[in-house]
């Protein structure tokens, strides 16, 4: 049996794992695109390093796009297996992949109007919103914690991680020449200090573990008061500066903590009459999904519902989902903020919002999440004076702003205390992957201290033997 590292070797998106085993079934780990690397990244999403149609099996943690994306573009690469994955993973890949294919077919159409003017050949979307809507027959949802068998040799089972809604540690087992071999992978792993979803759970003894390494070399601040946090944002910027806070967020997760605690300061009184639009048909949809969902929940949000009825809704919060409602944000004069995806600023509708108000001193851009190197938003937070934006330069007079209260993903020592539930004398072998090469490097030194010894960071399209 062998695995191949496809994407997030060495970097942070593209999560894509290849394993081949002896009798005869290939299964692949996640299914993610590229993100952040201009042109760059359109070839490396079109070079999915193995033959889609020869895939038995895609298993995945969870639904964000940098570990679900290029899934529709495998099944119109010749895929028609099966997507296994939790329930909640798969309601919010309805919501996401088709919402990826349309942003894709738009930022197309923008891109080839320049392409035309410089006379230069078109090009295509990756894949359509057809292709999405085909790719979801394929989705399998799978209850937590229950043994799922896909095969005579392979059985599944899906932890919680605590990082998004639905995500999960995929843990396989498979029957290699009679012996049993068992993988753990991580996918990303969230914080137990999480507003609104469940802390992550201990996962079986494995032999083998693949896990992300994203801030592997970070520690998060002591936990603070989030809520007063980000009212404090919204003061200074829209009563002081009299500007507009322009927020971006992943849409799914990410949006849906920072409307819970403007929801919770609304009800305490400490939240200003200022009008906030979330502007993402894909938050409004997903935010209808977290309701569904109520296994993922932790005990105090879980609390919550039992007096506030909707506690992603409240007075002067208004959800954007039409095109012309997103274009009418432009032309408000007065104070406001705008929630907007995507977290990394790369794609989507916060571009446009970017576009309209970075050069604007009275405005202030507030990260609350990460951005990969190579993004946008990691470009905007380096200090830079100026930006591209959709092929215009743009000077960057907002001022930038991040708070870490609303990480999604673990630190170096919160990562290690949830792999602290395994024997590492058990582990044969630890892979680190979705991570900085100069991140792992370090991670790996703090795993070391942590009992794990056989560790290896692979280089992208890397193999092993298992």
């Amino acid at each position: 049996m062998k695995i191949k590292f496809i994407g997030a070797a060495r970097e942070v998106t593209g999560s894509k794992h290849l394993i081949t085993t002896d009798h005869g079934k290939t299964i692949m780990l996640d299914c993610g695109m590229f993100q952040g690397k201009g042109l760059e990244t359109d070839s490396m999403n079109r070079d999915l390093g193995c033959s889609p149609e020869n895939v038995d099996y895609i298993i995945l943690t969870h639904a964000h796009i940098d570990h679900s994306g290029l899934i529709p573009y495998m099944y119109r690469m010749g895929f028609r297996g099966s997507v296994v994955c939790t329930n909640a993973t798969r309601d919010l890949c309805a919501l996401m992949l088709v919402d990826s294919a349309f942003i894709q077919e738009n930022d197309t159409k923008t891109f080839n109007k320049k392409r035309i003017k410089r006379g230069l050949p078109l090009v295509a979307p990756i894949y359509t919103q057809q292709d999405a809507l085909e790719s979801l027959k394929l989705f399998i949802g799978v209850p937590w914690d229950m043994k799922f068998m896909i095969d005579p040799n392979i059985k599944v089972r899906f932890t919680s991680t605590g990082h998004m809604l639905g995500s999960s540690v995929a843990n396989i087992e498979i029957n290699d020449k009679g012996v049993k071999k068992r993988i753990a992978y991580t996918g990303d792993i969230g914080r137990a200090t999480n507003m609104i979803l469940a802390k992550p759970v201990e996962f079986p003894q494995a032999d083998y573990i693949i896990t992300e390494s994203t801030y592997g070399d970070r520690l998060h601040k002591d936990p603070i008061d989030t809520d007063n946090e980000l009212v404090s944002e919204v003061v200074y910027t829209c009563l002081n500066k009299k500007g507009k806070l322009i927020i971006p967020s992943f849409s799914v997760g990410r949006t849906q903590e920072i409307v819970y605690s403007l929801n919770n300061a609304f009800n305490d009184g400490r939240l200003p009459r200022i009008n906030i639009y979330v502007d993402s048909p894909l938050a409004v949809n997903a935010t209808s999904v977290f309701r569904t969902h109520t296994e993922c929940f932790n005990e105090e949000f879980r609390k919550v519902l039992m007096s506030d009825s909707d506690p992603f809704g409240f007075k002067n919060l208004f959800y954007i989902t039409r095109a012309e409602d997103s274009k009418r944000l432009n032309n408000l004069k007065e104070p406001c903020v705008i929630i907007s995806a995507s977290g990394m600023m790369e794609a989507g509708r916060i571009k446009h919002h970017l576009a309209n108000n970075i050069s604007e001193p009275k405005n202030t851009v507030l990260a609350v999440g990460y951005c990969a190197p190579s993004t946008l938003g990691a470009r905007i937070l380096s200090g830079v004076k100026e930006v591209s934006i959709h092929g215009t330069v743009y000077p960057v007079k907002a001022q930038i702003r991040k708070i870490d209260s609303f990480s999604g993903h673990a630190d170096y020592k919160e990562m290690i205390d949830f792999l602290s539930c395994q024997d590492t004398n058990a582990v044969q072998k630890l892979f680190l992957v979705h991570g900085e090469y100069e991140v792992q490097l370090n991670y790996a030194e703090e795993l070391k201290k942590a009992g794990f010894t056989n560790i290896a960071i692979p280089s992208p399209k890397q193999e092993f033997i298992l």
